[in-house]
């Protein structure tokens, strides 16, 4: 039989951290920025509700979701457009934006699906190189041309924890070209408390060229729902609902979101959790020389340059006592370091238990 020719894609694929190691059935999972505490209570309720008529399609428009975001956010609904996860709005972003042989700039160490979903559109991405593992102005608009169409941004960054400050990226945007979209990805904004920080979507809620991300991944911790949204021009919002899915967030993934909007509680115990033990187990690594980013998100860069031991070697140790971490290697291609999610508690002991028995 013979296949009929499809397109080939020279693209690295996406390589999610590992959530499975062999021979072992329980394992503590910190590899993938995933919420330490779970979901909302009101979001679980909502779940667990027997009269979700999950035979019905989907509001394509994830209208009551959409209304829920405008309140808590203080912007506007007709603005707003939701996705399966942000993801789905990146890879919409790319298909409305760009054409083959149009540029896009993208941090040397950043969020993957940036590069892969320009790359699917036969995009030309230039990346720019990063200061200490910190996004630089001036290396960004270094590859800013002519053909530049989208500069994407991740604020704070993931992997490597840093973040442009607010003079610094209001800064970014008066020098670029007005005619290019910057991209600023909020998916981890709510962690971030430092005072000269503000999210995208804060600073930029009245710009056309600005597009801003959020996700219920991380802090709402709604990851295997797939839920996301994206903010930007009502010009902007309309195209996007052109081409998107008709029925792409489902019914049970825009309930949970919602409730998890009105969890005030939830989320400010989020906050203080994951300050708490990123602050604890970054001091406790310190001991070892194991350094790391300024505390920004739900996840530690960890720098074994002046430890005794290699990050490979910590890696592998952790995961033989069932403990597994981001490999930076993997699709990054840093070196020396490895990615650490903030768990929960029993999650954080175990970690720095097992820890302290690898580096004595």
């Amino acid at each position: 039989m013979t296949t009929p020719k499809f397109k080939n894609f020279n693209i690295e694929p996406y390589k999610p951290g590992k959530s499975k190691i062999k021979k072992l059935k329980k394992i503590i999972k910190l590899s993938a920025n995933e919420s330490a505490l779970g979901m909302s209570s009101k979001a679980a309720k909502m779940i667990c509700n027997k009269g979700l008529n999950l035979e019905r399609y989907p509001d394509g428009k994830s209208q009551n979701l959409r209304k829920e975001i405008s309140k808590k956010f203080k912007c506007d609904q007709d603005k707003i457009i939701c996705g399966a996860g942000s993801d789905e709005v990146i890879q919409m972003i790319c298909q409305l934006f760009l054409k083959p042989k149009d540029e896009v700039v993208v941090p040397q160490y950043s969020f993957l699906m940036y590069r892969i979903y320009a790359n699917i559109v036969d995009a030309k991405v230039k990346f720019a190189k990063e200061i200490n593992f910190k996004i630089s102005n001036s290396e960004i608009l270094k590859k800013v041309t002519k053909n530049t169409k989208i500069v994407f941004l991740a604020n704070p960054n993931n992997p490597t924890g840093t973040y442009l400050t607010k003079k610094e990226i209001l800064d970014l945007r008066k020098k670029l070209n007005k005619n290019i979209l910057l991209l600023v990805d909020d998916a981890y904004a709510e962690y971030m408390k430092n005072t000269d920080y503000k999210s995208g979507l804060d600073l930029f809620k009245n710009k056309d060229n600005v597009f801003v991300l959020r996700t219920f991944s991380k802090i709402f911790g709604l990851a295997s729902l797939r839920v996301g949204w994206g903010y930007g021009s009502k010009k902007i919002i309309n195209a996007l609902n052109v081409i998107k899915p008709p029925f792409n967030v489902s019914h049970l993934a825009q309930l949970a979101a919602t409730e998890s909007l009105k969890d005030e509680k939830f989320i400010e115990r989020s906050i203080k959790h994951n300050l708490y033990y990123a602050k604890k187990i970054k001091t406790f690594l310190e001991k070892y020389e194991i350094f790391s980013n300024e505390i920004s998100a739900n996840f530690l860069f960890l720098d074994f340059e002046k430890c005794k031991h290699t990050a490979k070697y910590f890696y592998e140790r952790l995961k033989i006592k069932g403990i597994i971490v981001r490999s930076t290697e993997d699709g990054y291609h840093i070196k020396n370091k490895l990615r650490l999610t903030i768990g929960s508690k029993k999650e954080n002991l175990a970690f720095m238990n097992a820890a302290k028995k690898i580096l004595n």
